[in-house]
């Protein structure tokens, strides 16, 4: 008999924590120690950034999804540098009229780091939970 040889299951090595979070109008979905371009915001470089407007958050073993948004949960982002995005150029043209337009543009954009996600109230839960067990056993 021929036995045969399972190749093993291959995990996927980045981490499975993510959030989708809402900036500049855009819902963009953000992992940790990843880099992203957002619209142009007013930071100086190495600033470092929250954005509360958290609409889900997955840390692997939990799923949070907001009405509209998560509560106590924040994205910490860290601004890398100011950058354009590349030139889209705009025809316009009338057939016959001999009526033509060309215009340019490029999208300023800002790269930045993520750095954090986490949810403010997950960790203040569970200390509160450890006093009123404390609290119980100390009656009886």
């Amino acid at each position: 008999m021929v036995e045969k040889k399972s190749s093993p299951k291959k995990e996927p090595t980045q981490d499975k924590t993510y959030a989708i979070v809402e900036a500049s109008g855009k819902q963009f979905w953000l992992q940790p120690n990843r880099y992203y371009d957002l619209d142009r915001c007013h930071a100086e470089v190495n600033d470092v950034l929250t954005i509360e407007k958290v609409l889900l958050i997955n840390d692997g073993k939990d799923l949070k999804l907001g009405k509209p948004y998560v509560k106590d949960a924040k994205v910490e982002i860290k601004v890398l540098e100011h950058r354009r995005g590349p030139k889209i150029i705009v025809y316009k043209m009338r057939p016959k009229k001999k009526t033509r337009r060309k215009n340019g543009h490029r999208q300023e954009l800002t790269r930045v780091l993520v750095q954090s996600i986490s949810v403010g109230s997950k960790a203040a839960k569970k200390s509160k939970a450890v006093k009123t067990t404390a609290s119980k056993v100390e009656s009886e």
